[in-house]
């Protein structure tokens, strides 16, 4: 489903109303989470993680790590991508998108990133 709408997938417990991410399993509902947040913290990994359990290119390049406050939800981790290092900050708008581990691997693994919101959010 290349061009269905990005989400994340969150939980909402049955009885406190609270939302998690990831989603949880028992005694959770899952819920969509809002594609659009802000920039609650980030930090910048400048090397290469141990592997296991990394598994991204031995060419290590580093990139911004995010924390997004989504709206009525929670926050969540992800990889903060199309913005120079120079240019971030905290408050600032971004909407989901998606990165892979590996852009040179022949079937990428996928991960949730957030770049600068448009003004359409496309």
């Amino acid at each position: 489903m290349p061009d269905a709408p990005l989400h994340l997938m969150g939980g909402r417990h049955r009885q406190s109303g609270r939302i998690t991410f990831p989603h949880p399993g028992d005694g959770f509902d899952t819920v969509a989470l809002p594609s659009r947040g802000t920039l609650w913290s980030y930090t910048v990994q400048r090397f290469r993680p141990k592997s296991p359990p990394y598994a991204g290119p031995e060419i290590f390049e580093p990139w911004a790590l995010a924390y997004v406050e989504l709206p009525g939800a929670v926050i969540v981790e992800a990889r903060l991508v199309e913005v120079e290092f120079d240019a971030i900050r905290i408050g600032m708008a971004l909407e989901l998108t998606k990165v892979a581990l590996d852009p040179a691997a022949s079937a990428p693994v996928w991960l949730p990133a957030f770049r600068p919101a448009t003004e359409d959010g496309q």
